[in-house]
């Protein structure tokens, strides 16, 4: 058996994280985002907003983590593993900054393909600011936008998760990989 290698994108705060954690309850592999522990980390050494001081070295440390969670993925015995962003995410964010960055990015976007990717797209009503997330929702917006742009750019087939309780967000990704 060949795992499917599932992907959820959206800019900041449009429910990635509940709906990878009600999946986990639901027993599904899920590998969550690994921003929130990047950023972290560099504030235990000194640095508050490493996107923003360090752009580049904030990417390649997501790159690093991304590509050993897309691995990771591939080891696993399940049939669907779920991941919080996927390797693509990490160029957007840098396209949407305007950070120039290294062969390396768009060569790991383009050898490390995943098998379905859902949207979720930005909803002012679930919409929260807090100490990692720092963008506004207007910025949210733009973001999601240069998500798209990026994911179409590689060749992927987006599949939009409709606005929705936690349950019926998760049924419809459910339906739809059960479905294929």
């Amino acid at each position: 058996m060949i795992t499917k290698k599932i992907v959820i994108i959206g800019g900041p705060s449009t429910g990635k994280s509940s709906v990878i954690n009600a999946l986990k309850a639901k027993d599904f592999t899920c590998f969550e985002e690994i921003s929130r522990q990047v950023i972290l980390d560099a504030r235990k050494d000194g640095i508050n907003q490493l996107f923003l001081e360090k752009p580049l070295l904030f990417s390649e440390l997501l790159l690093k983590g991304r590509e050993q969670q897309f691995i990771d993925a591939g080891n696993s015995a399940k049939e669907f593993v779920f991941l919080d962003r996927g390797i693509p995410d990490t160029v957007a964010y840098m396209d949407y900054v305007g950070q120039d960055y290294p062969e390396v990015f768009t060569n790991s976007c383009k050898n490390n393909i995943y098998d379905y990717v859902f949207v979720l797209a930005p909803w002012k009503d679930i919409y929260v600011q807090d100490n990692e997330r720092y963008e506004t929702f207007e910025q949210a917006q733009e973001i999601h936008k240069a998500l798209l742009k990026t994911y179409k750019k590689y060749g992927y087939k987006l599949i939009d998760v409709p606005f929705g309780n936690i349950e019926e967000r998760i049924n419809h990704i459910i339906n739809v990989i059960k479905a294929n």
